[in-house]
């Protein structure tokens, strides 16, 4: 027997309150995927304009612990954000924590492009900083945007819209290549240089335009932009009922107060227990370590583009470009890979995850990423050397499957396989795990990329390869959570143990977008 009004909301049918929901929290993952990526397509710009060496004959770099520590220490910071942040979205409330990380993301995009002094040190230092604590309120946004959508949605639907706030992460994405693009474009209009290597004498030095110190900062601080347009729709968003039980119990379903002690004297146990161990341990390994698997392979992709797209012959050798021209030609190699491979796969999935179900196309992405990977790898040599076409496909085809695969999938089953009241923080441990791997491709897979040699770039397609293959085989500790309530999947229900109780009735089509967004977790499903 269900409790009416969660029964209604579970059947309700599909609301403007939803779309608007997938959009507030949609355009956090918008931000999120900007500030992480668009990194990408300005380091070696740092390179250029702060560790030229006339010495060595070629370009700036920046040196490889430097370029780890600038690309990871935003992950270090979102690993942070999401275990705090998802602890208080339990102790605290969704909305009270929601709109923090929302400004910690807009302040700290904003101070990613300042900097104290003007020397490499001074720069880089300012640099990573910032960068550690826009991850750590880009942290906060996974488990809070995540279990906000999932308590909001109907159970029919539900896969869908998550897959859909999380689909903007590859719109992020290919900003970041696309804005990367643009700037770059209209400072090499205005600020036109020589190649490194036109000439011996005046090149090396003339060919990196001190203009492009402001470009860098430019594409970082945009970032902002979009997190800002949304912070008052952000604060106006209702909570969640769990977090509003009481208002919902006194106003809504007090002749279901004897279903709402049973559920709560049924479900007391904490995240620590042996209950817990019970009843969601394996559940817990598996969205960890198939987050953590899936992580070192998404992340060591994304950030190791701008290393593999000369070795493939996407762009030319950096000597062949100027400073500004090398950001240009980077970043929109990035965007194309990420508007044929990246942003399809995300949007499949938001079509798909409902016929198909979380766990197939879980498996479906891990195997086939760690084929086309694998490919790469036997094959390195003839596709670089003699076949770029099939090469840039291959590699596009990974991005697809990360999408259309367990990139979508770790985000939407840890929001729907745990209980209410730990559910933000099994979300955060999940995602934590994720960024753990995001950490060993960021310091650890782009050592193997960084200077282009081919037997280095095999073996790290070797090592993919191998960690998507574990993927798959993990996905197996998880469950299908397909067309099913969040409190039947989590069983919060009760089944078998709640008694009979009158039902109250409520009509879905009545309920106003506060008082679902209020009443989403109030009640649990009990036994018919």
């Amino acid at each position: 027997m269900a409790i009416a009004v969660l029964d209604a909301l579970d059947n309700a049918r599909t609301q403007w309150y939803h779309v608007t929901a997938i959009v507030i929290a949609g355009m956090g993952f918008f931000t999120d995927a900007y500030d992480l990526f668009c990194i990408s397509a300005v380091s070696k710009l740092l390179g250029r304009l702060y560790y030229f060496d006339p010495a060595t004959g070629k370009p700036g770099k920046l040196p490889p612990n430097i370029n780890n520590f600038i690309t990871g220490v935003a992950l270090v910071g979102t690993l942070s954000g999401q275990l705090v942040f998802g602890w208080l979205g339990d102790k605290l409330g969704r909305k009270k924590v929601y709109g923090i990380t929302l400004v910690m993301m807009v302040v700290c995009a904003i101070c990613s492009g300042l900097s104290f002094g003007h020397g490499a040190k001074s720069v880089i230092g300012t640099l990573c900083f910032f960068r550690f604590w826009l991850g750590f309120g880009i942290g906060g946004d996974y488990p809070l945007s995540a279990t906000i959508m999932s308590e909001y949605a109907n159970k029919t639907t539900r896969g869908a819209f998550i897959a859909a706030v999380f689909a903007m992460q590859g719109v992020g994405i290919i900003f970041a290549g696309l804005v990367s693009m643009i700037v770059s474009k209209i400072f090499l209009v205005y600020y036109p240089a020589p190649h490194f290597n036109q000439d011996k004498d005046f090149s090396p030095v003339f060919s990196t335009q001190p203009q492009g110190d402001y470009m860098w900062r430019i594409v970082l601080m945009i970032g902002a932009f979009p997190a800002l347009a949304t912070y008052y729709w952000r604060m106006k968003m209702p909570e969640t009922a769990a977090m509003d039980m009481g208002k919902v119990l006194d106003i809504e379903i007090q002749a279901e107060h004897d279903k709402i002690s049973q559920f709560k004297s049924t479900n007391s146990y904490s995240l620590w227990s042996m209950e817990f161990v019970r009843r969601h341990g394996l559940h817990l390994v598996g969205t960890s370590t198939t987050w953590f698997l899936l992580d070192i392979a998404f992340y060591s992709q994304n950030l190791t583009q701008k290393d593999i797209f000369p070795a493939i012959g996407l762009v030319k050798k950096e000597v062949n470009y100027n400073a500004l021209e090398e950001v240009y030609y980077t970043a929109k190699a990035m965007f194309i890979i990420a508007l044929l491979g990246t942003f399809p796969g995300y949007w499949v999935t938001v079509l798909l995850i409902e016929k198909l179900g979380r766990f197939i196309i879980q498996l479906i992405g891990f195997f086939m990423m760690s084929l086309f990977m694998l490919i790469i790898g036997l094959k390195y040599d003839y596709l670089k050397n003699e076949n770029h076409m099939m090469f840039a496909i291959l590699y596009g085809l990974t991005f697809f499957f990360a999408n259309f695969g367990p990139n979508s999938t770790t985000f939407v089953l840890p929001a729907e396989l745990f209980p209410t009241r730990i559910r933000s923080t099994c979300h955060a441990i999940s995602a934590a795990s994720g960024k753990a791997g995001a950490m060993i491709g960021a310091f650890g897979i782009q050592n193997y990329t960084l200077d282009g040699v081919p037997k280095n770039i095999k073996k790290a397609m070797y090592l993919l390869a191998a960690t998507n293959m574990l993927g798959f085989f993990f996905t197996f500790l998880v469950t299908e959570t397909k067309g099913r309530s969040l409190e039947e999947i989590s069983g919060e229900d009760g089944s078998g143990q709640t008694p009979n109780v009158d039902q109250t009735t409520t009509t879905a089509g009545s309920l106003s977008m506060s008082r679902q967004g209020s009443q989403r977790q109030a009640s649990t499903d009990q036994s018919s």
